[in-house]
């Protein structure tokens, strides 16, 4: 029972992950109706489409700070409400700067819950299952995405005004995300280290960890002790103590993004035209990445616990590196109108949610001491959305400048870089507590 109650836990809290992708995705099916409702210019249209990206910049930048000083629960209290506010506002808007401010409102609980729901989850989990209930994040993130394509779909033949509908439909969730929180507990280590209060910690983590609990408490304490010297002043990330896992969540990040991962989620269609592909075959082949991604993410989140992090990373990061030039390969020998690009795509597609898109968000939340895993977990997800912005923003430029080869070669290079990372860099977190993780990373 009370190890079904950390997986109840975990369940509830990835529902912001579900929110998180179908947020993220839903607008793809509305841009259109939405550009024509209100006569877009250029300029807005591309506006309307980026501001909730504005919004999770800021969101993942800011994330820590309610994290730390409400606690993990409260704030994703408030990702609930910023969910079921941008969904209604949205669909009921009735001018478009109102449109825009309830997008960026959505935004907002999106970088603000890549911050805060991979914490709560790997602060709640037994070292043993960490990863995998951390994980939960990660496909419940894709589930969205995928169940957003499909409720688009039903919900295009509702009428004129069905990109209200789309966007509304997301109230359901949220309002399901805003009940079902109030049944979690708080994070133990933040009553801890930001309350004190022990005696609510200990039942928490009786819960989770019975025949240690005494001994995991203890451990908090004395981490909280190690780092209460000096005049009772906490060093700051960027004190010089933490320059190994600062490096580490800020290169994980980058390589996140340079494999061209979002360039391909957001421009799917497009890239399968340069292909040569009709229009209804690019359709198709983009409801395809959808299935392989989560199809592969469902794989990782029960191997990520058995065969660790970083063998994952390894596995993915070859698969990457040959499905990316194989696409520049083709592009570059101009070989269209069949197979080859689809199916090396999904080849990519499915090698990056295996490793990378599995991993990431359990990685990030594991390699910070608990005095700054808010704040190191805040680095991690700004630098991923900042990267996200700035590749998916200068994607089209560089398809249309240098050329779908060129483009795609610098993806696979990058990927180089990153097997490099891994192979010589990247410690395995697997199975350890998130004590001894810090505590290691630190005396790196």
């Amino acid at each position: 029972m009370k190890k079904n109650s950390v997986l109840a836990w975990s369940m509830v809290v990835a529902l912001g992950g579900f929110l998180f992708g179908f947020d993220t995705a839903v607008i793809s099916g509305a841009e259109k109706s939405i550009q024509q409702f209100w006569s877009l210019s250029v300029f807005q249209h591309g506006l309307t489409i980026s501001i909730a990206l504005i919004g999770t910049v800021i969101g993942s930048l800011l994330g820590s700070k309610p994290s730390d000083k409400f606690g993990r629960k409260y704030t994703l209290v408030f990702v609930a409400i910023a969910y079921l506010l941008s969904s209604l506002g949205t669909a009921l808007a009735d001018n478009w700067y109102f449109f825009l401010a309830f997008r960026f409102l959505g935004g907002l609980g999106v970088g603000t819950s890549s911050v805060t729901a991979p914490i709560y989850i790997s602060k709640v989990s037994p070292a043993e299952k960490r990863g995998q209930l951390v994980g939960l994040f990660q496909f419940n993130v894709v589930l969205g995405i995928l169940v957003s394509y499909l409720s688009n779909y039903l919900l295009s033949q509702t009428g004129e005004h069905s990109w209200r509908w789309m966007l509304g439909v997301q109230a359901v969730p949220s309002i399901l995300f805003l009940v079902l929180i109030r049944f979690i507990p708080e994070s133990p280590r933040w009553l801890i280290l930001k309350r004190g209060d022990t005696e609510k910690a200990l039942r928490t983590l009786n819960i989770i960890n019975p025949q240690n609990a005494e001994q995991e408490l203890a451990a908090i304490l004395k981490s909280d002790t190690t780092n209460k010297d000096h005049h009772q002043k906490v060093p700051g990330l960027f004190s010089g103590q933490y320059n190994f896992p600062v490096m580490l969540a800020v290169l994980f990040a980058i390589f996140n993004q340079v494999s061209g991962i979002n360039a391909i989620i957001y421009y799917a269609p497009r890239i399968f035209a340069m292909a040569g592909l009709g229009e209804h075959s690019s359709l198709l082949s983009t409801v395809g990445i959808g299935v392989v991604n989560f199809v592969f993410t469902l794989i990782a989140i029960n191997f990520i616990d058995q065969i660790g992090r970083r063998v994952l990373m390894l596995i993915g990061s070859v698969g990457l590196i040959i499905s990316l030039f194989l696409v520049a390969f083709t592009f570059y020998y101009n070989i269209q109108g069949g197979l080859a690009i689809p199916v090396f795509i999904m080849v990519f597609i499915a090698f990056f949610a295996f490793s990378q898109g599995a991993v990431i968000w359990v990685f990030i939340s594991e390699i910070f001491p608990n005095q700054v895993r808010a704040k190191g977990q805040t680095l991690g997800s700004s630098t991923h959305w900042i990267m996200a912005a700035l590749i998916a923003f200068y994607f089209p430029y560089l398809t249309e400048i240098l050329g779908g080869a060129v483009t795609f070669f610098f993806f696979g290079s990058m990927m180089v870089l990153q097997l490099i990372f891994v192979w010589r860099i990247m410690p395995e977190t697997k199975g350890k507590s998130l004590e001894q993780i810090g505590s290691n990373i630190i005396m790196h």
